[in-house]
């Protein structure tokens, strides 16, 4: 089917901030076609027009999440990583049926269709469930298969034999997309680590492992083997390939400065960041040594939210105040880290941008609205999505062609439902 979408403006997703004025897209098969002025546009032919009142942006790419844990939204407020993992989120966690993995996911995801976000990188457990969370939201997945030493689960050699022989049933028309995500250096033994990486490598997969999130979570290591982790993972050959670092926030030039040499990217959290007082990113430093860097929600019981564009917001105003400078990132910056950005982090050419030949990922903001108010200048419509709480005007949202958000509501699933649900299976989790 071929369709053509015409609107006030198309944002393209890149670094520089491209905006359209009176623009079309158009898409067929599933992909993007042709975009630019509509002036300039082919003829229609036999086109199914959508005529839209406001600005068509890439769908967002959230570069990590553990979106199951909208559970667990809220809990352990007040406290700080560590206690917050060990008193509070693993041992709900290990009451976890994949039922309640599945049903948690399709509710996290039609939120994040709603907020926009087409992608997201998942790090949870019963990733088959996940899976077929997305499938049935018509939204897109990297589901980096969790390795985790916790009480219950197999030995760690199993969950990797069993994660690589998963990573090999996903399908082929990119929806769906299983990688190995090794929890971290402190949890996980180096030798598996090493394991891990080597295997990801070797097949293509994406290795996600969460990295210098707090200041004190890398004492041991530091003093076992007198090493960062981050050079305690060179050490090891754990970097090399598809290697996606979440948080990264307590990094020194020597650590970034490997990260650059091995392309390591980054999953940059601000939300959860600062909700559990774990540190500022040094977000500017990475930019400027050309690290990959992509924009992230964590987990919706640490943040609270999976609103990205609010996290594009914010990333920009902690960068702005780490370096004293309102232009440390740029508002065009903030929302490509959402889009371009994310899916250059994890590796994903195809999202992120609306360009011919990648996906048709398209989401309409509706500029009717005050918050929208003046546009002197192009540019001024990237100002307005990232400064002006623009995810609250998402109306429309399609992945690959395909309409799964329409009014503000997703289409795919029945969010009342599952809001229901979720309020039932996460007062059972909560009980000891």
């Amino acid at each position: 089917m071929f369709q053509r979408f015409t609107a006030r403006a198309v944002v393209v997703g890149d670094r520089s901030g491209t905006v359209v004025p009176d623009a079309v897209v158009d898409v067929a098969d599933g992909l993007v076609t042709w975009v630019g002025p509509a002036a300039d546009a082919p003829p229609a032919g036999d086109a199914e027009v959508v005529a839209l009142p406001g600005v068509l942006l890439p769908g967002l790419v959230n570069a990590h999440s553990h979106a199951p844990m909208v559970l667990f939204r809220g809990q352990g407020e007040g406290l700080p990583l560590d206690r917050w993992l060990g008193e509070v989120m693993w041992p709900r966690e290990a009451r976890l049926t994949g039922d309640d993995v599945e049903v948690a996911m399709t509710a996290a995801s039609a939120e994040l269709l709603r907020a926009g976000v087409t992608t997201s990188v998942e790090m949870y457990f019963s990733p088959e469930r996940i899976a077929a969370a997305v499938g049935r939201t018509g939204a897109r997945a990297v589901i980096a298969t969790p390795l985790v030493p916790l009480p219950g689960m197999p030995p760690l050699e199993e969950q990797l034999a069993a994660a690589v022989d998963l990573a090999g049933t996903a399908p082929h028309d990119g929806t769906v997309e299983y990688g190995l995500g090794p929890h971290a250096a402190y949890t996980v033994p180096l030798p598996l680590l090493r394991e891990a990486a080597g295997l990801a490598r070797d097949r293509g997969l994406l290795l996600h492992l969460h990295v210098a999130e707090t200041a004190t979570e890398g004492g041991d290591l530091l003093a076992a083997h007198g090493l960062s982790v981050p050079a305690l993972l060179a050490a090891h050959d754990v970097l090399g390939g598809r290697v996606l670092a979440a948080h990264c926030v307590h990094m020194d030039d020597g650590d970034l400065e490997l990260w650059r040499e091995y392309d390591v990217a980054v999953a940059h959290c601000p939300a959860s960041n600062a909700k559990l007082a774990s540190g500022v990113a040094r977000l500017r430093d990475m930019l400027d040594r050309d690290i990959r860097v992509g924009l992230g929600t964590d987990g919706p019981a640490s943040n609270d939210g999976l609103d990205l564009l609010a996290d594009a917001r914010l990333a920009a105003q902690l960068a702005r105040l780490r370096e004293a400078s309102a232009t440390a990132l740029t508002a065009a910056e903030a929302l490509w880290l959402a889009t371009g950005a994310a899916a250059d982090a994890i590796g994903r050419p195809d999202l992120g941008r609306l360009e011919v030949g990648r996906r048709a990922d398209l989401v309409h903001v509706d500029t009717r609205d005050l918050a929208f108010e003046p546009v002197g200048d192009p540019a001024d419509v990237i100002t307005h999505l990232v400064w002006s709480g623009a995810s609250r005007l998402v109306r429309d949202v399609w992945v690959g062609g395909r309409q799964v958000v329409a009014g503000g509501e997703c289409t795919t699933v029945d969010a009342e439902a599952l809001r229901i649900e979720v309020t039932e299976r996460a007062a059972r989790l909560a009980r000891p």
